[in-house]
């Protein structure tokens, strides 16, 4: 079994045997706290699950978004990517159930042009089913301005948090803040790594205080960090080797009897990295069987974004959990993955990386999954 899928399954034993049973605001929980999955990148392989079929498309189109910096749903739902639409269906079903009780007690409120847009059967009060929500979404620009805003969400903090200026008013001990500007945190980090690789304050926050009431849900992964080391002369030349296809014989080949300061100076000549990075994310709620895999595959892929982007080789990506839980009704699910097995991990090909100057300049055709062989798909429910 790939050490990617036992740490997981691991995971899943620790909660089902060492688990608190919790109530909580979206239905009931087996729940552990302070938890962590290590990968280490390695022969160019991609931490995608393969105890059961992952939705990959869904993944990659999600973190484009956040890249993006978007924060209404339109452009997922147009990718094929729904899994956003439960929070924003939430919001619109609640607001749709207040109107039609209000025409329903004669206490009129809204608008006829809201009544046309919100209801299937303007004249019997039909709210539109969620099926009918996505199709709206996606075809009116109008109704999805009005109904696909998420608030302040991930793409939002990770490339235009809103800055304040601190200022102290004369008389007063008390700070006040003024908002100006925004902070592109994306932006700043793929600077820093770039310059000033060895800096410890290479972080990316999604949880802005002032920001959480506004957004359809407070961040679960809240923030992440970057960690760079130099790479030996080993390291580079089997970096190269493995990159170029070499066999066993002409890797022993290569540079018989050279100095590492020899092997430095040629791995330079061919523009092969000088470091390694990792990143760290942080989750202070993580749903096991359903998010974590996603997320683990997310914050993969953009790893490999930003260390091609800045000549790196990707090194090791952590996940350290808060809240972490297992939905009650998701535990027949986890035994069955918990019978399952594994294969080798993909590959994921990203091409561009040397041609674009931002993140955001990716398509979704960039992304290559090369390789991947898995178990069914699991049908976990999602808990908004």
């Amino acid at each position: 079994m790939n050490t990617l899928d036992q740490q997981y399954q691991n995971l899943l034993r620790d909660i089902l045997d060492n688990g608190t049973v919790k109530k909580t605001r979206n239905g009931g929980t087996i729940s552990v706290f302070g938890r962590s999955i290590r990968y280490k990148f390695k022969d160019g392989k991609f931490p995608l699950l393969t105890s059961k079929k992952m939705a990959t498309k869904q993944i990659i189109t999600e973190l484009l978004w956040f890249l993006r910096g978007e924060t209404n749903i339109q452009s997922l739902v147009k990718d094929g990517n729904n899994i956003w639409v439960g929070d924003a269906y939430k919001a619109f079903f609640k607001k749709a159930t207040d109107i039609k009780d209000a025409y329903t007690s004669g206490d009129l409120i809204g608008s006829q042009s809201h009544i046309d847009a919100m209801f299937s059967n303007s004249d019997k009060l039909v709210i539109l089913s969620r099926k009918e929500f996505i199709d709206k979404i996606k075809t009116d620009d109008d109704f999805a301005q009005s109904w696909g805003e998420l608030g302040p969400v991930y793409g939002k903090q990770w490339r235009r948090w809103s800055g304040v200026d601190v200022k102290m008013p004369k008389k007063s001990k008390i700070p006040m803040g003024v908002r100006v500007g925004h902070i592109d945190q994306i932006a700043n980090v793929i600077e820093t790594l770039k310059t000033n690789p060895d800096d410890r304050r290479m972080i990316v926050s999604a949880w802005n205080p002032s920001d959480i009431d506004s957004a359809v849900l407070p961040p679960c992964h809240y923030a992440f960090q970057f960690w760079t080391r130099e790479l030996d002369a080993f390291e580079r030349e089997d970096w190269y080797a493995k990159n170029n296809n070499y066999s066993a014989e002409q890797r022993l080949e290569m540079h018989p009897n050279h100095s590492d300061d020899d092997v430095h100076l040629k791995m330079d000549k061919e523009s092969v990295p000088r470091r390694a990075v990792s990143l760290m994310f942080n989750m202070r709620s993580c749903d096991v069987p359903l998010g974590l895999p996603f997320n683990i595959a997310s914050y993969g892929a953009l790893l490999q974004i930003i260390a091609g982007m800045v000549n790196m080789v990707p090194d090791e990506l952590i996940s350290s959990l808060g809240d972490t839980h297992v939905y009650l009704n998701q535990t027949e699910g986890v035994k069955e993955q918990l019978e399952r097995t594994s294969y080798d991990l993909p590959q994921l090909k990203i091409n561009r990386l040397s041609e674009i100057e931002d993140p955001s300049e990716l398509k979704y055709e960039d992304f290559e999954l090369l390789n991947y062989v898995s178990e069914d798909k699991i049908k976990f429910e999602l808990s908004n």
